[in-house]
């Protein structure tokens, strides 16, 4: 599986995640022209402003990642990455909660939105904002694209994350969400299991054991770019 395809497939499973986390956020802000035209036009610019910033935070992991790789440390990140996912994902099986933490964290964020929302700043600004939003899933990616060893792999690994959630949130946008509380609830209690497949995968990457796409011979050598 390609680290392209990976991405975006998390991207997309998680997208249920980002409806519940960010839906409310991106339906509070409305369309100033009236028309589908003018709709669809600020839910891709939203869109695209997530994107943005998830290419810039790419940008930031990829500089830590290549030096890593530089230093020939690949293998220990990627096991190392493995079991920060399944504590990550453990912490979500058994409701370990960090509520008070998470809030002190969305509270700058919180603030930014309501200015944003006040001085009518346009869907692509308000996108941009909310891709630095502090997110379990957007760490979970990062992590995979700080495994990519260079700059412009980890920008493309973000990019492709990013389209993943794209599908659904731009028709929840589009319909003012058209899935239940009770659907996004049972889809989003599939994530863990998600991280745990993910955790796994990049712990056997990191130990090389040759078998073939699953931990081949060499996955921790990468081309920094």
């Amino acid at each position: 599986m390609s680290d392209q395809y990976l991405a975006f497939l998390i991207g997309l499973m998680g997208s249920v995640h980002c409806l519940g986390m960010c839906g409310p956020l991106a339906f509070a802000v409305p369309t100033l022209k009236k028309g589908w035209g003018f709709l669809v036009l600020d839910k891709l610019s939203y869109q695209g402003g997530r994107i943005i910033s998830y290419c810039i935070l790419g940008a930031i992991t990829g500089l830590i990642g290549r030096q890593i790789w530089l230093a020939g440390a690949q293998q220990y990140i990627s096991i190392l990455s493995g079991i920060l996912i399944l504590i990550a994902a453990a912490s979500r099986l058994f409701n370990f909660s960090a509520g008070r933490m998470n809030g002190k964290l969305l509270q700058p964020f919180n603030q930014l939105f309501g200015y944003a929302l006040k001085h009518k700043a346009n869907h692509l600004i308000i996108g941009i904002v909310n891709g630095f939003l502090p997110c379990g899933l957007v760490y979970l990616a990062l992590t995979g694209a700080l495994n990519t060893g260079g700059v412009n792999t980890a920008v493309e690994y973000m990019f492709w994350y990013g389209m993943g959630t794209v599908p659904l949130m731009f028709i929840a946008g589009i319909s003012a969400g058209f899935t239940s509380a009770i659907f996004r609830r049972k889809l989003n209690q599939m994530i863990p299991y998600l991280m745990v497949m993910l955790g796994i995968w990049f712990i056997l990457r990191g130990m090389e054991l040759n078998i073939p796409y699953l931990s081949p011979a060499g996955a921790g050598t990468a081309i920094c770019n």
